[in-house]
């Protein structure tokens, strides 16, 4: 079974097809993780950085309490991510010609997605990520879109969320940066153009659109209305191109948590939500 954890930083980071990892930046990374790619050698294939506008700069952090002057976009992501792209397309006279590759070695195809996730103001926070993606960009590194039909997957493809205003995105016939789509309202009328062009991923809170889980004698059960709201939205986001991540999912008991794993898998959603990144990839 394909596997995709995603891993938090401040951010979060994903594996290689279903679940996903939140950590706690000051805690679990940065005192457990402090090689910011360590989740990556788990499989992971997304990191997420809750990022900051002050004068200019990007500053990464869960809450504005977890700030300081050396977090910033360029130093805990954009930097390192472009050294490890560097050292995976090296030049030399064995290379004959320009590689793309991504971060993986056993997977030099697979892109890492990189969500960003804009907490001061969205337009304004938004154009300075645009900007701060240039070194990526310069490289050829960035999943694109050309002429609003066409994506030409890179090594990194970035995805805009909270505050991210859909008007940056959606509109932007040539971009290189998507939407993180509301997974519960996919369905409205004023959502019916969202697609995988805009949105390759559409996100959502379990706890919220689906609710308490239910524990049985042996695994926890979701009701009829429950698993019903479930395939409606994952059927929805396929019949676009989009990929469904489900977030706020039961962390405890283990038994509840490790049903619901899978059953979000059994119905098909893209990501899996996972707290304990090392218990979801021994438990699959």
């Amino acid at each position: 079974m394909a596997l995709i954890l995603w891993a938090v930083t401040t951010g979060e980071t994903y594996l290689s097809t279903l679940v996903r990892q939140h950590f706690d930046h000051l805690t679990l990374y940065a005192w457990r993780l402090p090689d910011p790619f360590q989740a990556l050698s788990q499989g992971c294939i997304s990191t997420e950085a809750d990022v900051w506008l002050y004068n200019g700069t990007l500053y990464v952090g869960h809450d504005t309490s977890s700030l300081t002057e050396e977090r910033t976009l360029e130093s805990l992501y954009i930097n390192p991510i472009l050294d490890v792209l560097k050292r995976q397309n090296p030049r030399s006279r064995f290379v004959t010609s320009s590689t793309h590759n991504g971060v993986f070695d056993t997977s030099v195809s697979q892109t890492l997605y990189l969500f960003i996730d804009a907490k001061t103001d969205g337009h304004e926070t938004f154009k300075a990520v645009i900007d701060a993606l240039e070194p990526l960009r310069e490289h050829g590194y960035l999943t694109t879109l050309k002429n609003n039909k066409t994506i030409t997957n890179g090594p990194i493809t970035v995805i805009g969320t909270g505050n991210t205003p859909y008007d940056m995105v959606a509109p932007v016939a040539n971009r290189d940066y998507f939407f993180d789509a509301h997974l519960e309202s996919l369905n409205e009328p004023e959502n019916a153009g969202i697609t995988g062009l805009i949105s390759p991923i559409a996100s959502t809170s379990f706890a919220h659109v689906i609710g308490t889980v239910s524990e049985g004698d042996s695994e926890a059960i979701l009701t009829e209305k429950q698993l019903s709201t479930l395939r409606s939205q994952i059927a929805t986001a396929k019949e676009r191109g989009i990929g469904a991540r489900y977030w706020e999912t039961p962390s405890y008991p283990i038994r509840t948590r490790n049903s619901v794993w899978r059953t979000l898998l059994k119905e098909g959603v893209a990501l899996l939500n996972a707290d304990d990144l090392e218990a979801a990839a021994n438990y699959f």
